[in-house]
């Protein structure tokens, strides 16, 4: 048994609240809509009126929150109600130069605060299942290891610079957001040529998206841009593309287009497409 509060109880928030409840803790939590906190009373969370109140007596305190302002806005009203041996553990997604200041300026407050972003939906946290990055001094990491690995399926302690959590979450939701974004264009092609959305995912399977990471995104990291698929034939084909697709919406093709006209003018036309970040890479 172990008393912890959550401050931010939607859809993340509530099912880690619910699935930590259901492992046996005593769990207490504070929403700015009190009805979803009030719908995980089923499950034995207790609501409180107040971020003060739900961190009163609480050993460890979990934000699942919107952004940052909301953060420093829900600390302020905690603190309060703060034990002085408390951990805060963040999950929210956060800008990392802000959550390295907040890190910093609440250690020399003496409060106790580890940012631990994730990468889960609800089904996943309510059955530990995802992973979870921390970042931040290695004692408080040590502290908790142990209970913040009943809460994922993977916990990557990313080490002492309180702002690399944040920016590794935000390396991950660039990728889930891209590839979406690419997936969307696919369909769309898929609607201007007949095939039914449902076949042309699946032929997406026939793509190893890791090995996709591992080798060609590693050659663009090391600005290794030795060709394999020149950059002039990649925009050939998205030029056969965007033509598929006629003048429906698309969401990243275009601008993807427009940036290898770009490094065409500029002379890279025959090296590989993985061009596309040689800026990134270059030396400043």
């Amino acid at each position: 048994m172990s008393d912890i509060a959550f401050l931010g109880a939607g859809l993340l928030g509530g099912a880690l609240a619910e699935a930590a409840a259901k492992r046996g803790d005593t769990v207490t939590a504070w929403n700015r809509s009190p009805d979803k906190v009030r719908a995980l009373g089923q499950f034995g969370v207790v609501a409180a009126a107040t971020p003060a109140a739900a961190v009163r007596g609480a050993r460890r305190i979990h934000l699942v929150l919107k952004d940052d302002d909301v953060v420093e806005e829900v600390l302020a009203a905690a603190r309060g109600g703060l034990s002085p041996d408390a951990i805060i553990i963040d999950h929210t997604t956060t800008l990392p130069t802000r959550t390295a200041a907040r890190a910093e300026r609440l250690k020399a407050e003496g409060v106790k605060y580890l940012h631990c972003p994730v990468f889960m939906g609800p089904p996943a946290a309510r059955n530990a299942q995802g992973t979870m990055m921390v970042a931040g001094p290695r004692l408080l990491f040590e502290a908790v290891k142990s209970d913040l690995s009943k809460m994922t399926g993977r916990l990557e302690y990313l080490g002492q610079r309180t702002d690399l959590a944040a920016v590794n979450k935000l390396f991950g939701n660039a990728m889930i957001i891209g590839v979406s974004a690419v997936i969307a264009d696919v369909l769309t092609m898929a609607q201007a040529s007949n095939v039914s959305p449902e076949d042309a995912i699946k032929l997406l399977g026939f793509i190893d998206l890791n090995a996709i990471v591992a080798g060609r995104g590693m050659n663009m990291a090391k600005g290794n841009f030795t060709p394999s698929f020149e950059l002039t034939m990649a925009r050939k084909d998205i030029g056969l593309m965007l033509e598929t697709a006629g003048d429906r919406p698309m969401a990243a093709l275009p601008s993807v287009a427009a940036r290898m006209d770009q490094l065409i003018a500029a002379g890279h036309g025959a090296k590989d497409s993985s061009v596309l970040g040689i800026d990134a890479v270059q030396p400043k």
